[in-house]
């Protein structure tokens, strides 16, 4: 069988139940798919003696027909789940050799269904990012590139090796996490499928945190069926975690049915955005005829806050990084600045922090710092915890009229050039115009390519699920999957 990285997890799971390959043969596939796309950037650690170690256990669960759905996988983890003594450094300098003595809920779980660990994936620092330029081990580069065109392009942020990895086949899949649209922003960038649950339904425990009430973990694919299947292996209850929800998650993939006949598909008027490139807005119409076409009921809706969501994230956001990010001080762990003599304890801190975090890091954990200061936490911080009630109030409303899910944009624009000069940080924030809002209201929600931009370059679709119903939303995704037909690849060229 000629090159299984290029398997989904469905196809691989097939083949290595009937005894077509064997996960040590996939495992060395992927790994030697990794070792020839360094211009990539994707991986920046990997593993390969753990790697064939439990591939080999994976066979032999398989043999003994005790195997779970993600047995004998091959995957790659974001940089910011805590690996055992595997390096761990959330994209940055200040947690320069970090080796944890204990392993995220989320990657424990794959483990224990058998998914084999190829590596830890590249990521914006601490995931504060949307073009993966902010990782201390330099940018991840999208596979794809635009016709006739050598420029190297953005893979999409945070999670940007994940999708890079993905989507150039270096592995069957991968981890990723959403605070802002972190999954989903490059899932559209590379042509890949990216599902953020909802909040609560993926374990936090074990994951370098950013914004603790907006972090969500999820799974990044080649196909829905395939975020249905690692997707269901991530999810579950987690003492460890307060925030974890104690429900049954469901066999997402029996749900697969690809029958949308009657449901509502809501269109919110407030994603129509002056300045909006008409390709998007074609692809857009085109979804909403999909989606018409498959037998679904489409209803304009209003989400009548949504302009407010973008400044109340980037209030809420820092304010919780510069709380979370106060426990790298140089002191039990990761990188400690050079000391001059007559340093004390506040100097330490000061060198460390200025040396260890990246520029993009600082804005933000001052940001947050300058919100929750005594002067302003009124002002900002708790205005923009008003402004969140309002915004999930409004997909209570749009659900309560009969709304199964909302169908929108996943970008304002195709991948961009890496490089690119922003004078102003805004320019970047951008990016997350049509996912913040999900992350706010704590909604299940998932980006699907469905098309390519007259450069060639792929574009996604996103859908916003109900609360705790990713079966029914992995349902709708796989319709539009089906009617939207997107079968592109990227042309090797690293």
């Amino acid at each position: 069988m000629d090159d299984l990285s290029n398997l989904t997890i469905t196809e691989a799971r097939a083949a290595l139940r009937k005894g077509e390959v064997t996960s040590v043969e996939l495992t060395k596939a992927c790994l030697a798919a990794i070792d020839t796309a360094g211009a990539l950037g994707a991986f920046v650690h990997t593993t390969p003696g753990t790697a064939l170690d439990r591939a080999a256990a994976a066979d032999a669960r398989l043999a003994a027909g005790d195997a779970p759905d993600m047995c004998g996988i091959p995957v790659g983890l974001k940089d910011l789940f805590c690996t055992k003594g595997v390096p761990s450094q959330a994209g940055s300098g200040i947690l320069a050799g970090f080796k944890p003595e204990y392993e995220s809920t989320v990657s424990a779980q794959l483990r224990d269904a058998g998914a084999v660990m190829l590596g830890k994936l590249n990521m914006d620092e601490f995931a504060m990012g949307s073009s993966t330029e902010t990782s201390t081990y330099g940018p991840a580069v999208n596979p794809w590139r635009a016709n006739n065109s050598d420029a190297a392009l953005t893979p999409g942020g945070s999670s940007g090796g994940s999708a890079s990895a993905v989507a150039a086949h270096l592995c069957l899949a991968a981890t990723g996490t959403d605070t802002g649209g972190s999954i989903r922003q490059p899932a559209a960038f590379t042509g890949i499928v990216g599902l953020k649950p909802t909040y609560g339904r993926c374990s936090r425990w074990g994951i370098v945190a950013f914004a603790s009430s907006l972090d969500q973990a999820g799974p990044m694919t080649k196909t829905v069926r395939d975020a249905a299947i690692m997707g269901r292996a991530m999810m579950g209850h987690d003492p460890k975690d307060s925030t974890s929800a104690d429900l049954p998650v469901p066999d997402f993939e029996a749900m697969l049915t690809g029958d949308i006949k009657g449901k509502v598909i809501g269109i919110p008027r407030e994603y129509r955005m002056d300045g909006m490139p008409g390709e998007i807005e074609v692809l857009w119409t085109r979804g909403r005829e999909m989606l018409a076409s498959a037998g679904a009921d489409i209803r304009d809706i209003t989400l009548p806050h949504t302009k407010y969501a973008l400044p109340a994230y980037y209030v809420l956001a820092p304010a919780e990084a510069s709380s979370n990010l106060a426990r790298y001080d140089g002191v039990r762990f990761g990188y400690r600045a050079r000391q001059s003599p007559g340093d004390g304890i506040t100097e330490m801190y000061q060198k460390t922090r200025a040396e260890g975090f990246g520029a993009e890091v600082k804005r933000r954990v001052m940001i947050g710092t300058y919100v929750l200061s005594a002067g302003f936490y009124d002002a900002y911080y708790n205005r923009a915890r008003k402004v969140r009630a309002l915004i999930k109030k409004d997909f209570e409303d749009a659900f309560v009229q009969g709304i199964d899910a909302i169908l929108t944009p996943a970008t304002p624009s195709a991948a961009f050039e890496l490089g690119q000069a922003h004078t102003d940080p805004v320019d970047m924030y951008l990016n997350d115009v049509f996912t913040v809002t999900v992350n706010l209201a704590g909604l299940p929600g998932i980006v699907v390519p469905a098309g390519l931009d007259t450069r060639g370059l792929p574009l996604g679709l996103q859908l916003i699920g109900r609360p705790w119903e990713e079966g029914a939303l992995l349902n709708i995704a796989c319709a539009l999957e089906r009617a939207a037909g997107f079968v592109a690849q990227p042309a090797r060229w690293w």
